[in-house]
C-alpha cells in the first residue's frame, strides 16, 4: 500500500492544475487573490486529498481525516471548535469577523468494503476494507481549500465578513450534519455553499428524498429447534413476518416513496430458534409529511408482528434526514461561476487512464469528453427524487445551494471502485480545485453584493414559510457513534 501510494504521489504532484481552469478565471480581478491562491497550491491539496485517500475511516470514526483538514485550517488563521454537537470529529472552523457569515460543508467519511488501488480495474488494495466511494476525500479538502483562499482575500482587502467551514462526519448513514443543525450551529450563518464529487460539472436541482434509518430489533425465546421447538418463541420468524408484510404493503404507496432493508442480526444456528433478530430499515419519500405517514404503517406492521408470534419488538431510530431545499437565486449565480470555471481538462496519461477505466465499466471512449463540459442548468423539479443527505436539513434552516465537480470519470457508477481509483488521482485534485474556485467566486459576489445576498435570503423565507418550524426527524437521540462498528 505505501508503495503504491508513494509512486502515485512521486508521478502527479508536479503535473499541476487545469490550465483551462486558470486561464478562465485569470481575468476576474474581484476575486484575484482567492483564485491566485487556488492555482498556486496545487501540490499543496493533491498531497492532502491523498493522505486523507490513502486512510479512509468511516463514519463517526474519522479521526485521522478531520485532524488534518482541522491542522490544515488552524495553520491558515482559522479558530477551532472540535468535538461539537456530540461528534468528536465534527469541528467548526471559523476566520473573520463581522457579516455577512458564509459556511461551507465539509465531508470526509469513507464507505465500507470499497478498497482500491488507483488502476483503472479491480484491485483492493486490502480485501474488504472501506475506500472513498463517494469521493469524501476531495470533499472536505476542496472546502477547505476555498475557505484558506477567502481568508487571504478578506485579509487583502480589508473586507469585513466571516467564513465557517463545517467538519461533517458520517454522512453516509449517520446523519452528521442533522446533529449540527439540532445544536443551532447554524444559527447567524447567512449562506451555506455545499458541494459534491460527480461524474458532471452540474448545479444540483434535485431535492432528493427525506429519509429515516430504523433498526427493528425482535427478542423472542431460545429453544432447541428440534428437541423441544414449542418452548421456543423465533425473533427471526417475527421478523420474516414483518418483512412480508412490508412487502405487501408496497403496492399501496406511493410511487416516489422506497423502502429498503437488510437483516444483520438472524440468529447463529439452524437448531437454535432465534432469541434475537434484527432487521434495518431505510425509508424514504420526496415529501416528510409522507415519510411520517408510512414509517407509522410500517411501524404498525412491526407490533403486528410481533404479537403474531409472541415476541417483542423495539424501533431504534438511527439516523433521519430532511429533503433537500435548493435556493434557486443562488444556484443560479453558482451556475454562472461554474461556467466560468469549465469543467475538468485531462492530459494524456489522465485521458488513458479514464478511457481503460471506461472500458472495464462497459462504456464507450468518447463520455470521457464530459468531464470538460458543464452542463446547463437543470428545472427544480416539484418533488424529488433518489437518495438522501443530511445536507437536505443544513437546506431547511439557512439558504444553501449545491453543485457537482467532475472527480470521477464520466460513467461511473456511484460508490463504486472506479470512483475509489479515481479519485485518489490527479483526476480528482483538479476536480476538487474547480469546486474551490466556484466557492470563491460565489462567496466573494455574496460578500460584495448586498442585493444578491438579500435576494437569496428574501427567496428562503419565502419558500420555507412563516409557519416552519424545524423538528429533526431522529428526535433526540444521541448521534450514533459506534454505528459503523462491528457488532
Amino acid at each position: 500500500m505505501k508503495r503504491t501510494i508513494g509512486l502515485l504521489l512521486l508521478a502527479t504532484l508536479v503535473v499541476g492544475s487545469s490550465s483551462a481552469a486558470k486561464k478562465n478565471t485569470k481575468g476576474n480581478q474581484k476575486a484575484k487573490v482567492a483564485l491566485d491562491y487556488i492555482n498556486n497550491n496545487f501540490a499543496t491539496y493533491d498531497k492532502l486529498q491523498k493522505t486523507i485517500w490513502a486512510n479512509p475511516e468511516l463514519g463517526f470514526l474519522e479521526t485521522n481525516s478531520s485532524g488534518l483538514l482541522k491542522q490544515h485550517l488552524r495553520e491558515n488563521g482559522f479558530s477551532i471548535e472540535e468535538g461539537v454537537a456530540g461528534m468528536p470529529t465534527a469541528f467548526v472552523a471559523t476566520y473573520g469577523s463581522g457579516e455577512p457569515v458564509i459556511g461551507f460543508l465539509a465531508e470526509f467519511d469513507a464507505l465500507p468494503g470499497l478498497s482500491q488501488d488507483t488502476v483503472p480495474y479491480r484491485k483492493p488494495i486490502k480485501e474488504n476494507a472501506p475506500g472513498q466511494g463517494c469521493g469524501h476525500n476531495t470533499f472536505g479538502v476542496a472546502s477547505s481549500a476555498a475557505a484558506v483562499s477567502l481568508s487571504k482575500w478578506l485579509a487583502s482587502n480589508n473586507q469585513k465578513g466571516t467564513i465557517k467551514v463545517y467538519g461533517s462526519p458520517a454522512e453516509e448513514g449517520g446523519a452528521g450534519k442533522v446533529y449540527l443543525v439540532r445544536e443551532g450551529l447554524f444559527k447567524g450563518v447567512d449562506v451555506v455553499l455545499d458541494w459534491h464529487p460527480s461524474s458532471v460539472n452540474a448545479v444540483s436541482t434535485n431535492g432528493g428524498t427525506a429519509m429515516v434509518m430504523v433498526d427493528y430489533k425482535f427478542y423472542g425465546k431460545p429453544a432447541h429447534a428440534a428437541g423441544n421447538p414449542w418452548k421456543g418463541r423465533s425473533a427471526l420468524d417475527a421478523v420474516e413476518a414483518f418483512d412480508y408484510m412490508v412487502n405487501l404493503l408496497r403496492e399501496h404507496v406511493p410511487t416516489s416513496s422506497r423502502i429498503h432493508y437488510v437483516i444483520p442480526d438472524g440468529g447463529f444456528a439452524p437448531n437454535v430458534v432465534p432469541e434475537y433478530a434484527r432487521v434495518s430499515y431505510y425509508i424514504r419519500s420526496p415529501k416528510r409529511d409522507i415519510l411520517n405517514t408510512l414509517t407509522e404503517w410500517i411501524d404498525s406492521a412491526a407490533v403486528g408482528a410481533a404479537k403474531g408470534t409472541q415476541t417483542r419488538v423495539e424501533k431504534e431510530i438511527v439516523a433521519g434526514t430532511y429533503e433537500r431545499l435548493h435556493n434557486k437565486t443562488l444556484s443560479r449565480v453558482i451556475q454562472k461561476n461554474l461556467e466560468t470555471v469549465g469543467g475538468v481538462i485531462y492530459d494524456e496519461r489522465e485521458r488513458k487512464f479514464a478511457e481503460a477505466l471506461n472500458k472495464a465499466s462497459g462504456n464507450p471512449d468518447s463520455l470521457v469528453n464530459m468531464a470538460a463540459k458543464v452542463l446547463p442548468l437543470a428545472e427544480f423539479p416539484k418533488e424529488g427524487s433518489g437518495g438522501s443527505s443530511d445536507v437536505g436539513d443544513v437546506s431547511w434552516v439557512v439558504p444553501l445551494a449545491s453543485f457537482g465537480a467532475a472527480t470521477f470519470v464520466p460513467g461511473s457508477p456511484g460508490h463504486s471502485w472506479q470512483n475509489v481509483a479515481t479519485d485518489g488521482t490527479t483526476i480528482g485534485t483538479k476536480g476538487l480545485l474547480n469546486a474551490s474556485r466556484v466557492f470563491a467566486l460565489t462567496a466573494v459576489d455574496l460578500f460584495t453584493d448586498s442585493k444578491l445576498l438579500n435576494a437569496v435570503k428574501e427567496e428562503f423565507k419565502k419558500e420555507v414559510g412563516p409557519d416552519f418550524k424545524y423538528v429533526p426527524l431522529l428526535g433526540n437521540r444521541k448521534p450514533a457513534l459506534d454505528y459503523r462498528v462491528s457488532k
